[in-house]
């Protein structure tokens, strides 16, 4: 048996077309699929070609949670590398968000910032 590969994460959203801008804008991703989902929802499928984030707009209202790191299933963030971090800084300042925590560890670096939902991003160099 090969290695198991990571395929897609599902998050919650208000607004998916919105955050698939900023992800296409951001990151250079595109599009895979857009259309209805359970219970009536709206799913934008972005990403690559071998990976992505499927971001869903439930019906009705959303709930704002408390603190993501202490509530059972939740997301504490998503990870995404580039090959040019100061380069991704300097993008995502400019779109407007605002990095934090950069730091150096083994094996790579790495910054955090927050989108327009509070979604947490991990943004990881290994150059």
């Amino acid at each position: 048996m090969t290695e198991a590969q990571l395929e897609h994460v599902n998050v919650t959203c208000a607004d998916p077309d919105h955050t698939v801008k900023m992800l296409v804008d951001l990151f250079g991703w595109h599009i895979r699929w857009s259309g209805s989902a359970i219970n009536g929802g709206y799913t934008v499928h972005v990403g690559t070609d071998a990976q992505y984030i499927a971001l869903y707009r439930p019906v009705g209202d959303l709930v704002v949670g408390t603190d993501k790191y202490h509530s059972l299933s939740s997301v504490n963030h998503i990870g995404v590398i580039v090959p040019d971090l100061e380069q991704a800084d300097q993008k995502i300042s400019a779109a407007g968000y605002t990095p934090y925590s950069h730091g150096d560890y083994e094996p790579g670096r790495r910054f955090y910032f927050r989108d327009h939902d509070n979604i947490e991003y991990e943004v990881v160099s290994y150059r």
